[in-house]
């Protein structure tokens, strides 16, 4: 066992468990001060319920070996509860256990991005049940479609999900995806795209009506979700080598030219840059860059941070004339980063984009594998939310929402204020 690969592995699950307590920072600081409470806890929330079903079975739905395509039949049933996975085999790279529990981070942090498109109106109860449901049912699948994988004795490509690995069948290559552009941004924008609908606007939603009540907030949760972002796209390689350098680095490149693209549309439309579209831009660099990070040279990663901080800085008034109310701009950022991201590698990736290859080919499986995940995942969240919301309710009532959700869902207040 190398000792090192495996130390590496078990820091870089760290720094991606921080993220999501990071997202509760950002998303915190974004929702009104009566509400900072209920949106803070349904990141923890996921931190709790997910962390507890991807030992008990998500792992085990997620990476059932060679079958690659998830059914009953396919399922590790050893791997339940994690029981069959404590002995570390004499030649593995690292104990199965350090993999078990990177991949967990992933879960949970896709499942905590979702929330931020409900913020100010969902019941705590009904979000953790359909955290609960959509994991099982979409994400722990989808990603056994991108991340599941496995070698043959000689080390050598033996199967894979069907995303990464299936199309190569067919097509020559498979889709890329490197960090979970798919599996985590797409996916989650997709679901959260669902979930704004089933809920429907805010009391009184219109642009301008709505604003950060904490920016310091905010920029710490950016802080801290760009520094757990290195082990999130880094930590992917499982090993310490030069493909996680690259990505390191293109970590750094891309978000940093996606924050002063989204400042400088800010300034250009409205006159000011702000301290929230910093945050925000660099939000969407990293969410663009997760897929594509080790297959990018850092030049090209920087183009595209430069696009996806543009881009996503207009996406983000789309809601406004579309007439869906994504809280929080989980569709603006991660669905429409996650679909740049993925896609920019069928023009850019090193070797089989477009520009080295002279054909598209890539451009078309990486358009299959996204547009796959984000119906797949927008279906299944909108008849999960739909049953939730006919059945036990999933809004809080309006007077409640008006006043400010965290006393009447948590009995809390973010803020007290004393006089003397």
């Amino acid at each position: 066992m190398d000792q090192g690969n495996t130390a590496f592995l078990l820091i870089m699950a760290a720094l991606v468990l921080l993220m999501t307590p990071g997202l509760a920072f950002f998303y915190g600081g974004l929702v009104k001060a009566k509400s900072v409470i209920s949106m803070m806890m349904m990141s923890f929330g996921a931190i709790g319920l997910i962390g507890v079903l991807w030992v008990l079975y998500g792992y085990a739905i997620a990476f059932p070996g060679a079958e690659g395509l998830v059914a009953p039949w396919s399922i590790d049933w050893s791997a339940l509860g994690l029981t069959s996975l404590l002995e570390t085999p004499e030649d593995a790279a690292y104990p199965p256990l350090a993999f078990v529990a990177f991949q967990a981070t992933f879960a949970i942090i896709t499942v905590a991005l979702i929330s931020g498109a409900i913020a100010d109106r969902a019941k705590f109860g009904a979000w953790m049940i359909f955290a609960g449901v959509w994991a099982t049912l979409v994400y722990f699948p989808v990603a056994s479609w991108v991340f599941n994988f496995g070698l043959a004795d000689d080390g050598s490509f033996a199967y894979g999900g069907w995303i990464t690995y299936g199309m190569q069948e067919f097509f020559g290559v498979g889709a890329l995806d490197f960090a979970g552009g798919t599996a985590v941004h797409i996916n989650a924008g997709a679901a959260a795209l669902a979930l704004a609908l089933v809920l429907g606007k805010r009391v009184g939603f219109s642009k301008g009506a709505h604003v950060p009540h904490n920016p310091p907030f905010v920029l710490l949760g950016a802080g801290l979700l760009w520094f757990g972002w290195f082990g999130f796209n880094a930590g992917s390689e499982l090993a310490a080598d030069g493909a996680a350098a690259l990505a390191w680095i293109n970590t750094l490149a891309a978000p940093a030219a996606a924050l002063l693209a989204w400042l400088v549309v800010e300034k250009i439309r409205d006159g000011k840059p702000t301290s929230v579209g910093a945050a925000s831009g660099a939000v969407a660099g990293l969410v663009a860059i997760t897929p594509a990070c080790a297959f990018l040279t850092p030049f090209w990663a920087i183009v595209l941070g430069i696009v996806a901080g543009a881009v996503c800085a207009l996406a983000v008034d789309l809601k406004f004339k579309l007439g869906f109310d994504d809280s929080l701009d989980v569709v603006g950022i991660h669905l429409v980063g996650g679909l740049i991201g993925t896609l920019y590698l069928g023009f850019f990736a090193n070797g089989t984009g477009l520009i080295y290859s002279g054909n598209l080919t890539q451009l078309l499986v990486q358009a299959i594998a996204a547009f796959s995940v984000m119906i797949y995942s927008f279906v299944l969240a909108l008849v999960i939310g739909f049953v939730i919301q006919k059945t036990i309710g999933f809004r809080v009532k309006n007077e409640d929402e008006i006043a400010g959700i965290d006393t009447v869902v948590h009995g809390e207040e973010g803020y007290k204020l004393e006089t003397v």
